[in-house]
């Protein structure tokens, strides 16, 4: 028999995340022109950014900084009474840091921090996306047609959170916002060295891995998939032509299976482009624990994993 704790069922999915760049000018021309997503709005030093299959108004937003790094992201609630109800457990937590009348493309929003201090917020009321004509779909159950600019990548995937304590984050996300728990490296000490976290029945939106410079708040990665193993292939070939610093070329990872590469935005961040993974239907599923050893042996080929993964984020302190 499996453990099984009542779920909260609060909060929906994750929404969008604000990127830091130093170079707003190059980070908007990657994202727009090699990455293919559509510049929606302007405010101020921010762009507000989306890639063809997000169902709200954007997904990015890009905000001019000193140095690079996670502004925030946001998760949306089924309901403004969950909106509530998660933000007064927040409260609770001593994480709070209050509410805000919102942004462009949703209403307000209560933002806090988990305790690394990444800065996050949930929302509920949102506008969902009305494309000009130009990119009015063939197929109504789209929300806007896909060019085939760039790598064209369809939606934003996931984020992955450096932590100097992954067990006590994970945790947060677990016991204040629902988060499930679908898979996780348990060090040789008895610490969690990364923690695979989600919220929908995909495998994992939100993941934390443990930062090895013992810096907190820092950003390890977002992520944007795309529709196919060929199309990972075919990004790689568009990074290549446009000078883009690919970190990690195209491969299987083990954890979650998903095939992807990473590479660096001019900003600074890094970015991964994926596609595949599995789904979750179990509601009393257990965990996948992963060992010291068995990461060791590198991802679902056999290759190892590059170094940088452990000490690089943003902001670089290395």
């Amino acid at each position: 028999m499996s453990s099984y704790e009542e779920p909260i069922l609060d909060v929906a999915h994750l929404g969008h995340i604000e990127l830091l760049t130093p170079k707003i000018e190059e980070s908007v021309d990657f994202f727009k022109n090699v990455m293919g997503m559509e510049v929606v709005h302007q405010k101020k030093q921010s762009m507000y950014l989306r890639a063809c299959r997000d169902y709200e108004s954007y997904s990015l937003k890009l905000t001019e900084s000193k140095e690079p790094g996670l502004g925030h992201m946001a998760m949306r609630t089924y309901s403004s009474k969950t909106l509530e109800r998660r933000a007064l457990a927040i409260e609770e937590s001593g994480f709070g840091i209050g509410w805000s009348d919102g942004d462009f493309g949703h209403g307000k929003s209560y933002q806090f921090t988990d305790p690394d201090g990444h800065t996050m917020e949930l929302y509920y009321e949102t506008e969902k996306y009305n494309p000009p004509p130009h990119l009015v779909p063939a197929l109504k159950n789209q929300p806007q047609k896909c060019t085939s600019r760039g790598v064209c990548v369809k939606q934003l995937d996931h984020i992955n959170l450096f932590a100097s304590d992954v067990d006590q984050n994970s945790q947060f996300m677990r016991k204040t916002l629902g988060c499930k728990l679908s898979e996780q490296i348990i060090l040789d000490i008895g610490k969690q060295g990364g923690a695979w976290l989600h919220l929908t029945n995909k495998a994992y939106e939100i993941a934390y891995t443990l930062d090895s410079t013992g810096a907190k708040g820092r950003l390890h990665h977002i992520t944007y998939n795309v529709d196919s193993r060929e199309a990972v292939l075919q990004a790689a070939d568009v990074f290549l032509e446009n000078g883009v610093f690919i970190e990690f070329p195209p491969s299987k990872h083990a954890i979650q299976q998903t095939y992807a590469m990473y590479v660096y935005e001019p900003g600074g961040t890094r970015i991964e482009i994926c596609h595949g993974g599995y789904s979750i239907t179990a509601p009393d599923w257990e965990p996948i624990t992963w060992t010291e050893a068995e990461r060791a042996k590198g991802q679902a080929w056999g290759n190892k994993t590059v170094p940088t993964f452990h000490t690089y984020g943003t902001p670089n302190i290395i």
